[in-house]
């Protein structure tokens, strides 16, 4: 009876053990950057992140189509009113969120001030788009991207204590300045496919980003043997997009 009386505390204490070491590849997916701090590429060679600011827009839905055609995979930062309510556009939000694409904050309405924001203004900011994403896809996204790349002033301490990532990156496609697919083209080709992956700053409002730009990136990223992954994968922490909702979800803009 000693003996029996011994073993299964033993034992249960092995489980409780076993349970708090993560298998190798918990480890990996939970690896990543700390909150509130500045990613601008990948961790990782042999991959391209696509990553597409201020949608759900028009485009949204064609955009996902190609990608899931070509077995590609992307992040979409986006906004809660920049291009009208982000609930108008939640079946290609959710579509894009169940094909496995990363859906990450881009701020409630891209305020051309979010690097001179107050912290409660920016907690504001972020926290109206998590409540609708949390309706939508029913998780609040770890990752964003400041609005025109801002981090400076109260930014990356609000980013920190609210638990985001923050992207900026380190190709330009030059879509929002009015350069031609062609020229944004170049843009990747100068910067190469050698060293560790691209982040890049793109835009799903142009349709020469979406329907000429994208196809040539996946072409241009087969042909250098590039994978087209999330900014969490490409940044080890495949596992990590999201985390449970800590505002409530909302439903109207």
């Amino acid at each position: 009876m000693r003996l029996i009386s011994l073993f299964f505390p033993a034992t249960i204490f092995l489980g409780a053990l076993a349970e708090r070491i993560p298998s190798p590849l918990e480890a990996f997916k939970r690896a990543g950057p700390s909150a509130g701090t500045v990613m601008t590429k990948c961790t990782q060679s042999g991959v391209l992140a696509l990553a597409f600011d201020d949608g759900p827009y028009q485009y949204t839905s064609a955009l996902v189509n190609t990608l899931n055609q070509a077995g590609a995979k992307a992040t979409f930062f986006v906004t809660g009113t920049l291009y009208g309510c982000i609930h108008n556009q939640a079946a290609a939000v959710k579509a894009a969120y169940n094909a496995g694409h990363q859906i990450a904050s881009h701020s409630w309405s891209h305020p051309s001030n979010f690097g001179s924001m107050s912290t409660q203004q920016l907690t504001t900011e972020m926290q109206k788009l998590e409540g609708a994403l949390n309706k939508i896809i029913g998780k609040k996204p770890t990752y964003m991207r400041p609005p025109y790349l801002a981090t400076g002033g109260n930014v990356l301490n609000t980013m920190r204590t609210l638990g985001y990532r923050v992207i900026t990156n380190d190709v330009d496609a030059g879509d929002w300045n009015g350069l031609s697919a062609q020229q944004s083209e170049q843009r990747f080709q100068q910067a190469g496919a050698g060293g560790n992956g691209h982040i890049p700053l793109m835009h799903e409002t142009y349709s020469s980003t979406v329907y000429t730009l994208v196809p040539w990136l996946i072409n241009w990223a087969k042909q250098n043997k590039l994978r087209l992954v999330t900014v969490a994968e490409c940044l080890g922490d495949a596992g990590g997009a999201y985390a449970n909702p800590t505002v409530a979800a909302t439903s109207t803009c």
